[in-house]
């Protein structure tokens, strides 16, 4: 039987990953076709600086979001002055670090999906007196779909097993940033706590697992919509 600190903590990861998926998924589409379609100097620096977070520690990306977006920070500061929100030491900043993370991957498997989308359906759309608009939301993105989809559960799942950046940006708070992760170093730091840490860890690997095949799932019911085998 799970404890009320235990479901605190699962509820918590499912409503930041969620957030941070449901938020980062527009962005990471405009994205993506923007490195598809775009042409620009500096092309290959944003594509570079977007998936950052790949490669740096998960620790510099959590500093990174506290001199930025904390309370004093030089965005934070001002969202804090003029509208009193803050991400600092809230569950809303354990979503954006979650999100920064999880972005690259988001926008990697939704970029691959738009490269491998016909162009000249496009063209075709256009000819007939489509506007660009409408040419992208009624045949770019469903031909996008299952890149879509895959991207927007992996970023779930990854945004479910943060814990460096999210440690570092908002700290470990009970019932407000301490998500799954952030449980189990908890746990495994207290003694006598190891079965609870055992028990997180195993109900991490299944909601991660349960994640990947959802995505498959979809992937495939995507594809099949689109009659592609």
């Amino acid at each position: 039987m799970l404890s009320a600190y235990e479901w605190e903590a699962i509820y918590l990861s499912l409503k930041v990953s969620s957030v941070a998926v449901v938020f980062s998924l527009p962005l990471g589409i405009l994205v993506a076709w923007i490195l598809v379609r775009c042409h620009f100097p500096g092309k290959t620096l944003l594509d570079s600086i977007i998936h950052l977070p790949l490669v740096l520690p998960p620790v510099v990306v959590g500093y990174l979001l506290l001199i930025s977006m904390g309370k004093r920070g030089f965005i934070g500061e001002w969202l804090y002055d003029w509208f009193g929100f803050s991400f600092t030491f809230s569950w809303r900043g354990a979503a954006l670090a979650s999100a920064v993370v999880a972005f690259p991957l988001m926008v990697r498997a939704i970029r691959l999906a738009l490269e491998a989308v016909d162009r000249k359906l496009e063209q075709a759309a256009r000819t007939l007196g489509a506007t660009p608009l409408r040419v992208f939301f009624t045949i770019t993105i469903p031909l996008s779909l299952p890149g879509i989809i895959v991207g927007t559960v992996l970023a779930f799942a990854r945004s479910l097993g943060e814990f460096g950046a999210t440690i570092t940006f908002v700290s470990n708070i009970p019932g407000e940033t301490q998500t799954i992760p952030l449980a189990m170093y908890t746990l495994i730091e207290t003694p006598g706590a190891e079965t609870d840490a055992a028990r997180l860890c195993i109900i991490a690997i299944v909601l991660a697992l349960i994640s990947l095949l959802i995505s498959e799932w979809l992937t495939r019911w995507g594809k099949k919509r689109l009659g592609v085998a």
